[in-house]
């Protein structure tokens, strides 16, 4: 950033003659370019009041992020939600909610926490709902407590998606429950290596979890195809008005919005270089349509230009909540494995958010067969995600604690 473009910023975020910023995020981000230049910026009530509001100096605290330094203190079945919580879910909505009774803990789903058109048949919330069950699994067993679990044990049609019975028994830990802690989404850049083939087969342990697979993407022909569909995907998708607003309504601008909701996407969590996340901080909010062509930019010259390799999670039964449960559990596993050798994991859906999305307006098929293509025989796409070596450590997201989300 030249000194003229420093002073041409600061001077149009500071005038007072300004009713609102002609400057958005996106704007001045794309100005800053990915330089390593110095940008001061002090003295203005605008800026002083923005690194209040966005907590710029104190970057992951405040209660929406207590739960990431309480999870190993908290003892009992309370203990093993206070890992559940720390899963991975579609835009942080954390879909669930759990109930505590003297020999077992029941995870209802909380349907009123959904993404609308970005998951019209409900794919991610089970998904994600399989993930808290992963680490609720854990937790108890790092407490004592032998977890059995049932899924869906009053059918298809009722909110409780699992019960699990604990039996006390000695303490049994893991590097996957160490892992829990550490687990992040890590959606910036990967280093240009790759991860061996025997080190992804490791990762995923298909013991006890029926029905699901994982296809491994790596040699350069089919990655290229895969990412070229992941960014026709993101196009599609925020060209969709529908999907557009109802995945952008899970954005958290501000550090009130966070701390009072305690869930959904933040700055923190873009994986972007501390310089740009720090002015990104200090300036108005982009416009959703900024958001989203700062997304569709992103998946074209950061996540797909630097992905190691692909993951794909498939089934032959793409629509049974059962399924679905056992992927998230297997992805929660896949990426608290990752997690424990260092590997960066980024979900990345948007090819299945369109896939159910032509199915429920009635369009004609278009991403499914193209997917369908890049797989084994008879096997349909669950989830996708990439992998790598990042360039930075993923930073902690909102959440609601234990107590909040238990009955």
């Amino acid at each position: 950033m030249t000194i003229t473009q420093h002073e041409e910023a600061t001077r149009i975020m500071s005038d007072p003659a300004e009713d609102t910023p002609r400057w958005s995020r996106r704007q001045v981000l794309r100005a800053v370019g990915i330089g390593g230049a110095t940008v001061a910026v002090a003295g203005t009530g605008l800026l002083s009041y923005r690194v209040y509001d966005s907590a710029e100096l104190d970057p992951g605290g405040g209660p929406a992020y207590q739960s990431w330094t309480d999870w190993r203190d908290t003892p009992g079945p309370l203990g093993a939600v206070a890992c559940a919580v720390l899963a991975a879910s579609p835009h942080n909505t954390q879909p669930w909610t759990f109930a505590i009774g003297p020999d077992a803990i029941e995870v209802f789903r909380d349907g009123s926490r959904g993404t609308g058109a970005v998951d019209p048949l409900g794919r991610e919330q089970y998904i994600g709902l399989g993930c808290a069950l992963e680490n609720l699994v854990l937790g108890s067993a790092a407490r004592g407590l032998r977890p059995t679990v049932a899924m869906l044990p009053d059918g298809s049609s009722s909110p409780r998606v699992a019960r699990i019975e604990l039996t006390p028994e000695e303490p049994q830990s893991s590097p996957l429950y160490d892992a829990i802690g550490e687990r992040h989404t890590n959606r910036g850049s990967y280093e240009p290596r790759p991860v061996p083939i025997e080190t992804l087969a490791a990762l995923a342990e298909l013991t006890d979890l029926p029905g699901v697979n994982v296809h491994w993407i790596v040699d350069p022909a089919p990655m290229a195809t895969l990412s070229t569909l992941l960014i026709d995907a993101a196009v599609a998708l925020t060209a969709d008005e529908h999907q557009s607003r109802d995945g952008c309504v899970w954005f958290r601008n501000t550090n009130d919005e966070i701390q009072r909701h305690r869930d959904g996407l933040v700055l923190d969590g873009q994986g972007l270089s501390p310089f740009v996340l720090g002015l990104a901080k200090l300036l108005p909010a982009s416009s959703r349509t900024d958001g989203d062509a700062f997304w569709v930019k992103q998946t074209r010259t950061v996540h797909t230009a630097t992905a190691a390799a692909y993951g794909v999670i498939t089934t032959t039964a793409p629509d049974d909540w059962s399924v679905q449960l056992e992927a998230g559990r297997l992805l929660q596993r896949i990426h608290l494995t990752a997690t424990s050798q260092g590997i960066a994991l980024h979900h990345m859906n948007q090819i299945t958010e369109r896939i159910d999305r032509e199915a429920t307006t009635g369009a004609q098929p278009t991403f499914g067969p193209r997917f369908v293509a890049l797989l084994p025989d008879g096997a349909q796409p669950l989830l996708t995600f990439r992998v790598g070596y990042a360039v930075r450590e993923a930073r902690p997201t909102p959440r609601r604690s234990a107590t909040e989300v238990t009955r």
